[in-house]
């Protein structure tokens, strides 16, 4: 068991590096709530250099905007939770590297800033894939509750890590 993960979170990540190293699949992130937790979940794999690509933490607009191209006029109408933001941030992380899969993650871990509409717990995914087609939107908003900060974020990373398993592959 990992210090910081528990067992759950490590078997999963194992998965994500070996299945993806048996496809030849570079991964790469682009993490927002999740404050870089998924790469740190898969670089305690041993070997996981063969599949982690890179990794990119955007928590402010302005770093989703500099790093990885959301256009402020995507975070002006949707919001920076919103499946257009998260499909952006992944469409961003693919242009700026050389990975063959994107997963975006950007939520609300709370305790504060949830809305109405967008309750702490609220977290978007979105997956994108080298030369697949860009109107193939693959994305998801989740509503965790108010699980606390840790317990929000901890649900993100187990999401984001099953979606960076190959197609076909299950999470269990």
């Amino acid at each position: 068991m990992s210090e910081l993960f528990d067992d759950e979170i490590i078997a999963l990540a194992r998965r994500v590096v070996d299945l993806n190293a048996a496809a030849g699949r570079r991964v790469v992130l682009a993490e927002s709530c999740t404050g870089g937790l998924v790469c740190g979940a898969i670089t305690e794999i041993p070997g996981s250099s063969a599949v982690l690509e890179r990794g990119f933490v955007t928590y402010s607009n302005d770093a989703k905007t500099a790093q990885l191209d959301v256009h402020g006029d995507v975070l002006e109408t949707f919001g920076a939770v919103s499946v257009a933001t998260a499909w952006a941030m992944a469409q961003g992380a693919l242009a700026h590297s050389a990975a063959d899969v994107a997963v975006a993650i950007t939520g609300i871990a709370g305790p504060e800033g949830g809305s109405e509409s967008k309750p702490v717990g609220t977290v978007v995914f979105a997956r994108a894939i080298r030369d697949g087609d860009p109107e193939d939107v693959i994305a998801d908003m989740k509503q965790f509750g108010d699980l606390g900060r840790t317990g929000i974020r901890l649900q993100a990373v187990r999401c984001a890590l099953e979606l960076l398993l190959p197609e076909g592959a299950s999470a269990a």
